[in-house]
């Protein structure tokens, strides 16, 4: 009878609010409208800490949440995904802006969403899983110790004599620079994070930032304390977004291409990631290629609508879901409603303290840096995971993402392999009587009298090549049986091993027998064309026909001889 496997099926490239607006009611429209209003006005204040955060204009990061918002609500493959300027690409843009300029940064972003959306159409939205947690754990923690910093100047209040970029700079920076300590910056910084920290304990419908933002607003307004504000600083515009075209040359775009690809990583990382905790709220299920064409949608019209990067936002979404909303309309309200305050309100936001601004990135570091799941790790991980988390958050200080994410990765890759090696091995066998209740175990096998069985565990690959070669050590037998059931897998130096085996083994007139070789290390060998060099006639299904084989080709030999 023949057993016919069910083939998973494969996920739609279709938008959720294509689907979801099939049942839509009214109900939902008032719950998903009221969500949207919401997240809109949680957003305002983060949007604007945000983009001040990134070195550019505060009504960039609204341009940002208003244009991706809209995109990914409308193209995406989640129900509830919020999107708009984060935490984890401050540092990235600020970098890029402080060294390529606006243009810089605008050629990156579209670069950005153009690999995301190539790597939607591929499918690769399941391959972000097989980024290690040690490495988005350390960039992680590592991207809010910088926005801490970046922000200890204004919430003191420093004058700085120069204008550092990198992040060791500015530490060096504000210790040089603390007599210039203004106290009245101060006293705003620290009512701003009282009322952060106190406001969501007593009144949590209503957004703690901007309560702090009214509330500090007010204080600095009406009694002249000498604290700088978004209006002392930047020039604030009122504008709707508008078309902006880069310059771009090949030169430009290729110097751009690694912020490129550390923008599009980053920002399917945290979509992705905030798209699985959105399904846990809700018992939903987003689909990840679609999700990732719609960021990389969202990204090419940010950039050219004046934006910066944005990504899915976490916590966003949770407000999202918390306040109602369950289909991507809340998320399009969300950025029509931000739309309508950028063309009315936006010339209050000059009044907005600095202080306040950096006391709302502090508890945005705080809750991005995911503490203590690195508290567990240090408790309970392995030495070497341990390693990868450290080096991969003081890179990220130190230096960039970019060289924090290259480098963590080559070290778990490279103890990941040392761990297949350790636990790849090959053990001999003889005829030996013992039981056992395997029928299949080899100790239970009759093993002619001239023939040697090798038994291979775990993946053949390059950094477990070295454990096949010694196989052919005892070269008075006639017969080498190569048992490969627990094989997964081969790669071109696992080929190679058994060629060099092989090859020895004709060298000393051994005759070799393969039992039970699997699917991939099948069709590798006969590429390789190392089966026509042993023999079709060599390679057995199961050990039993493995033995019968090697003991009719000793039987001929006696024959011969």
């Amino acid at each position: 009878m023949e057993v016919q496997v069910k083939k998973p099926t494969e996920e739609k490239l279709k938008p959720k609010l294509f689907s979801v607006m099939k049942n839509y009611s009214g109900q939902q429209l008032v719950k998903d409208i009221t969500a949207g209003v919401i997240v809109a006005i949680i957003a305002l204040p983060l949007s604007i800490a945000l983009a001040l955060a990134s070195g550019v204009g505060p009504e960039q990061g609204l341009y940002t949440a208003i244009v991706a918002g809209f995109i990914v609500a409308f193209f995406g493959g989640s129900r509830v995904q919020i999107a708009g300027p984060t935490a984890a690409f401050a540092t990235i843009v600020a970098g890029i802006v402080a060294k390529e300029g606006m243009d810089g940064l605008v050629i990156s972003t579209i670069m950005a969403g153009i690999i995301m959306v190539i790597m939607g159409i591929c499918r690769f939205g399941k391959l972000i899983k097989y980024i290690p947690g040690t490495i988005t754990a350390g960039f992680t923690f590592g991207i809010a110790v910088t926005i801490v910093i970046g922000q200890v100047k204004d919430f003191l209040g420093l004058t700085f004599k120069h204008a550092p970029i990198e992040t060791t700079e500015k530490v060096a920076e504000i210790v040089k620079c603390m007599g210039s300590l203004n106290v009245q910056a101060l006293i705003i910084g620290l009512i701003s994070l009282a009322v952060l920290i106190l406001w969501p304990k007593k009144l949590e419908k209503i957004p703690a930032s901007l309560i702090a933002v009214i509330l500090c607003s007010a204080i600095v307004m009406l009694s002249g304390m000498k604290v700088n504000t978004i209006g002392d600083l930047y020039t604030i515009s009122s504008a709707a977004p508008k078309l902006t075209l880069p310059s771009v040359t090949f030169a430009r775009v290729k110097a751009m291409l690694p912020n490129a690809f550390t923008i599009a990583l980053l920002a399917a990382v945290e979509s992705l990631l905030s798209c699985v905790v959105a399904d846990g709220m809700i018992g939903s299920k987003h689909r990840s290629n679609m999700e990732l064409v719609a960021q990389g949608l969202a990204n090419v019209g940010s950039a050219l609508f004046g934006g910066i990067p944005a990504t899915g936002a976490i916590a966003r979404t949770a407000a999202n879901v918390k306040n109602g909303g369950r289909t991507p309309i809340s998320g399009m309200v969300h950025s029509v409603v931000l739309l309508a305050i950028l063309l009315l309100l936006m010339p209050y936001a000059s009044l907005i303290p600095m202080p306040t601004i950096a006391a709302i990135l502090f508890i945005v570091a705080y809750n991005m840096c995911g503490w203590k799941n690195i508290r567990d790790m240090f408790r309970t991980a392995p030495k070497s995971d341990i390693a990868v988390l450290v080096v991969t958050i003081v890179l990220t200080v130190v230096f960039d993402l970019v060289v924090a994410i290259g480098v963590g990765m080559v070290m778990a890759s490279l103890l990941f392999m040392k761990r297949m090696a350790d636990v790849t091995e090959a053990h001999a066998w003889i005829d030996v009587d013992d039981e056992d209740t395997d029928p299949d175990n080899i100790l239970l096998k009759r093993i002619p009298e001239n023939t040697r069985v090798y038994e291979i565990n775990g993946p053949m690959f390059f950094a477990a090549a070295e454990k096949f070669k010694y196989m052919l050590d005892d070269k008075d037998i006639d017969v080498l049986v190569i048992r490969m059931r627990n094989v997964p897998a081969i790669d071109a130096s696992g080929v190679a091993s058994l060629e060099e085996v092989v090859k020895r083994c004709t060298k000393h007139s051994v005759n070799v027998v393969f039992s039970h070789v699997n699917e991939q290390p099948f069709h590798a060998m006969d590429k390789a064309g190392l089966i026509e060099t042993v023999g079709r006639e060599n390679f057995c299904e199961h050990i039993d026909t493995a033995l019968i084989r090697a003991q009719e080709i000793e039987d001929s030999l006696k024959k011969g001889a």
